[in-house]
């Protein structure tokens, strides 16, 4: 593949890798409550999840679909509810005392959540289904390979932008916080993810 299309398909994704979004809304609300350790491993879980879509691409799985409308909202709508279910979550976790104890626990899945989020991104699915398949050249042939070198350079730069969110925000909360500063930001990342959820449903309308 040309390195101008890679160079040129990276300035097309990174304004949207670094726009707020579930991904990065749910790196920075567990680096900030349980340190930048948990931030970083959100953002493997993200990746992770990334990885998958890249293969669905690679065997042209996506194709079928953004083929089928609805097939594709069944999909999109799957995440938006699982974004609903993380907001509400992070919501009941702002109103429960004992909150630092259940945010060290969170520590354990934050992989399994990370990769659900980014599985389940319609922002993600977006950049697989229509913006990767735009700098495809078909007449080249090695398709597989061309979609997997433009996945490698979306999810390099979705690890560049998550870790620097990573290291800012778990510097700001240092894994240290009080009841209350806790309770605040689980509630302003609860009401985030939500509002994320929101616009991304009324997206297609």
């Amino acid at each position: 593949m040309d390195i101008s299309t890679l160079l040129l398909f990276s300035a097309t994704v990174i304004p949207l890798v670094c726009t707020p979004g579930p991904d990065i809304l749910f790196v920075a609300s567990q680096a900030v409550s349980t340190g930048t350790a948990a931030g970083f491993r959100a953002t493997a879980g993200i990746i992770l999840g990334y990885c998958v879509h890249s293969l669905l691409v690679a065997l042209g799985l996506a194709a079928v679909v953004a083929a089928s409308p609805l097939l594709f909202e069944i999909i999109r709508w799957t995440g938006i509810t699982y974004l609903v279910f993380l907001a509400a979550k992070l919501v009941r976790a702002a109103m429960r005392p004992g909150g630092l104890q259940a945010s060290r626990e969170r520590v354990r899945d934050q992989l399994y959540k990370g990769f659900l989020t980014s599985l389940l991104n319609p922002k993600g699915m977006l950049v697989y289904l229509a913006i990767l398949p735009q700098f495809m050249d078909r007449q080249q042939g090695n398709t597989t390979v061309q979609a997997l070198l433009l996945s490698a350079a979306f999810m390099f730069w979705c690890a560049v932008v998550y870790s620097a969110v990573c290291v800012g925000f778990g510097r700001l909360g240092g894994g240290s916080l009080s009841e209350l500063r806790r309770r605040l930001i689980d509630g302003t990342a609860g009401g985030m993810i939500l509002l994320a959820a929101g616009f991304m449903a009324l997206a297609h309308r």
